[in-house]
């Protein structure tokens, strides 16, 4: 399944959002992401209609199985690789920063080692 940054970054906000939450919507999307309401109005009209996400009439999002699946998957890496770099010495806040530039754009051998590795010494 290929699905481009961008819309990692949103699917992964909608699920940490809802997990801080409970409950989600496109203006917690937008302040979570910094960006502007109408470019998260926007991603969610494309996401909708790919079937990433449904929209209540109140204007709750929720992730498609879908969609949960991406965010899972990314959420887990982001978080891996974080807690991989705190454990080399990086501090908190740059490695969740640079954990977010890595998570993307790691091949999937390379994470399932990282995290065999943290297991192993028993990080995560």
């Amino acid at each position: 399944m290929q699905i481009k940054e961008s819309a990692e970054n949103y699917l992964e906000a909608i699920l940490v959002i809802k997990k801080e939450k409970g409950f989600v919507r496109s203006v917690d999307v937008a302040n979570h992401l910094g960006f502007t309401k109408p470019s998260v109005s926007v991603a969610m009209k494309t996401f909708r209609e790919e079937g990433y996400i449904l929209m209540d009439p109140g204007g709750g999002i929720t992730l498609t199985e879908k969609g949960l699946e991406i965010a899972e998957r990314i959420y887990e890496r982001h978080e891996v690789i974080a807690k991989a770099l705190m454990a080399m010495g990086v501090s908190e806040e740059t490695a969740y920063d640079d954990s977010c530039k890595i998570e993307h754009d790691l091949c999937d051998e390379s994470f399932e080692k990282i995290k065999e590795y943290l297991k192993k010494v028993k990080v995560i």
